[in-house]
């Protein structure tokens, strides 16, 4: 008789195991040859040497089941130990899914110039992704920053943006630095706990694999195998600006965001997103996409909004 000693490292035990070993048991009915122990993240399994190769090989799929959907139930499991595992997980419903979120959720890139975004995004290690409220800018780009973590395209992703003030006074909150900040980073977690499981979340974070900061802590750093998301560019400075991008490293890819229509800098400042446009726009391996009303997915009644400040904006110039 063999024994092998197998850690779950990548999820949860839970997951994989199930409440009070539930999913656990199932497994072991389809592997009668073998005595199975599950103790915490350790699984002891003792039996043929043939019949261990192949629960190994069925509990790497589960597990890699689990990364790309964010799921596994008991006809997950009975599907990847009856058919053709391999062609299961090819299948990933639609080449437009960039992520499988919680519950089933299916992130996809919803209009034309989302799905530009993505485009942009595999042939260059730098985008722009210009565009008004609510149409998916940051949602697509976590997502994008997600689904390369999951496929070890990267190892960690770095979300930040500028603390600017929009009409309030950040020194008036209550809390220390970190209190103070987190509700403009509130978009950025919003969107990651649409996509990672809470605890798994939790763990990247604790880890720094997900790493969620004011744009003024990228000085310094050379950021390298990240994809890192520059949210809310609009607020930055045209140094800011040129600090960040300058921050990228051999194997970075840089996603930046911004809405030219919603600049918070005091009125004396303009924003440096404008200028970096205009210097960068003869670098062809840089991608800009520009997104517009058509884009928004939000309450219909957010086109008309941004309709309506356009055109009163324009006659007002």
């Amino acid at each position: 008789m063999n024994e092998r000693t197998i850690q779950i490292e990548s999820i949860d035990p839970r997951e994989l195991l199930g409440v009070n070993n539930k999913k656990f048991q199932f497994i072991g009915k389809h592997f009668p040859k073998l005595k199975l122990i599950a103790r915490g993240d350790v699984i002891k399994a003792i039996g043929d040497e043939e019949e261990l190769d192949r629960f190994e090989s069925k509990l790497e799929l589960f597990l890699k089941h689990f990364q790309k959907y964010n799921r596994l139930t008991e006809s997950n499991i009975e599907r990847l130990l009856n058919e053709d595992s391999h062609d299961i997980l090819a299948d990933n419903g639609g080449d437009d899914v960039l992520v499988h979120g919680n519950s089933g959720l299916q992130v996809k890139a919803r209009t034309a110039n989302q799905r530009k975004m993505v485009e942009l995004s595999a042939k260059n290690d730098m985008v722009f992704a210009i565009g008004p409220a609510g149409t998916g800018k940051t949602y697509t780009a976590v997502a994008l920053a997600v689904r390369a973590l999951k496929q070890k395209e990267i190892r960690k992703i770095i979300l930040t943006r500028p603390a600017v003030e929009a009409g309030e006074n950040l020194g008036f909150l209550p809390g220390d630095l970190k209190d103070k900040l987190d509700p403009y980073l509130q978009p950025l977690y919003d969107a990651l706990r649409d996509m990672i499981p809470p605890e798994r979340l939790r763990d990247f974070l604790e880890a720094g694999i997900i790493q969620i900061a004011p744009l003024a802590y990228m000085r310094g750093r050379t950021l390298d195998k990240a994809f890192v998301i520059l949210d809310e560019a609009q607020n930055a400075t045209t140094s800011q600006l040129k600090m960040f991008l300058t921050r990228m490293g051999q194997s970075a890819r840089f996603m930046i965001t911004g809405d030219l229509s919603q600049i918070d800098l005091p009125k004396r400042q303009s924003s440096g997103l404008v200028h970096t446009l205009r210097y960068l726009k003869d670098i062809p391996e840089i991608g800009v996409v520009y997104l517009n009303e058509n884009d928004v997915l939000r309450h219909p009644l957010v086109k008309k909004i941004i309709r309506a400040f356009d055109v009163n904006e324009e006659k007002e110039k």
